[in-house]
């Protein structure tokens, strides 16, 4: 295909180079994101196979599971390859299956924080980030302990969740914020300002529920139709297209089967026209 768009490979969250295609482990637990994956063995030959691919960058949370999804990575990754970064957060207790109470005490994302070193035997959190922020408690706060924690050598960088322009503004006041972490993809882009400020800024935008792809990847839909043309899956063309659609885009794709992540893994080698990218983003 001519006319393609040549898309940068890695993005520095601070002054951590990763490439940008990474890993999401939310899907390495059981229904509802609650207790551990039906097969354990096969979650951990996952993470194994994504670092064998080249994947620098895992996304975590200690409310995957809760705790199951960083044990997980402790156990199949420890001692970790040079370069691997992995991203955890705090800020959203667990009551049950598909229940996320927000907490942001600053006492409380201490505990989580230092819970984490533990279970992802770290000595270093290289990306912290507050899972969402706790409406209850002030914004400084919140922000302001992950400053000391950064500060006092426990944590590397600083990310937001699901957050605004407006508040990720705020939060820079307070801290130096290197990434944000919000629902975004084909057909749900209602996050776009914010991807707008993230790339002028230089602030690496961490899409999740990067897959969901509606109506589009039907059978004779235009994602379907494009992904046949470039002998591709629907999901391979959806996560290509996020990677052309920005530099600061960092997508974090979710299995629990090897063969899935082989499959998303070989997004990054498709070329996309910018006639592609418009027609793919006019149709939803």
């Amino acid at each position: 295909m001519t006319d393609t768009t040549t898309i940068p490979d890695t993005f520095s969250l601070g002054d951590l180079p990763i490439h940008r295609l990474g890993f999401g482990s939310m899907q390495l637990t059981g229904p509802g994101v609650w207790g551990p994956p039906k097969d354990v063995d096969e979650a951990k030959r996952v993470l194994r196979r994504a670092v064998e691919l080249g994947v620098d960058f895992i996304d975590t949370a200690d409310s995957y599971g809760p705790y199951v999804a960083e044990e997980l990575i402790a156990e199949a990754l420890h001692p970790y390859k040079d370069g691997l970064l992995i991203a955890t957060k705090a800020g959203l207790t667990r009551t049950g299956p598909n229940v996320w109470p927000p907490v942001g005490r600053p006492e409380y994302l201490r505990q989580e924080a230092l819970m984490s070193l533990r279970r992802l035997k770290l000595d270093v959190i290289d990306l912290f980030q507050l899972h969402r922020i706790d409406p209850k408690v002030p914004l400084e706060d919140q922000i302001g302990e992950l400053k000391k924690l950064q500060d006092e050598g426990k944590i590397r960088h600083i990310g937001l969740s699901e957050v605004s322009v407006e508040e990720l503004q705020a939060a820079q006041k307070i801290a130096t914020i290197v990434s944000v972490q919000n629902l975004y993809n084909l057909a749900k882009r209602d996050a776009e300002p914010l991807l707008e400020y993230s790339e002028a800024n230089g602030i690496g935008f961490i899409p999740w529920f990067p897959l969901a792809t509606g109506k589009l990847a039907k059978e004779g839909g235009k994602l379907d139709q494009l992904a046949k043309q470039h002998d591709a899956s629907p999901s391979q063309l959806a996560l290509a297209w996020l990677l052309h659609r920005s530099p600061v885009m960092l997508p974090i794709p979710g299995t629990s089967s090897v063969a899935h992540l082989e499959d998303n893994m070989r997004s990054a080698e498709l070329q996309l026209s910018p006639d592609e990218v418009a027609e793919l983003e006019a149709a939803v």
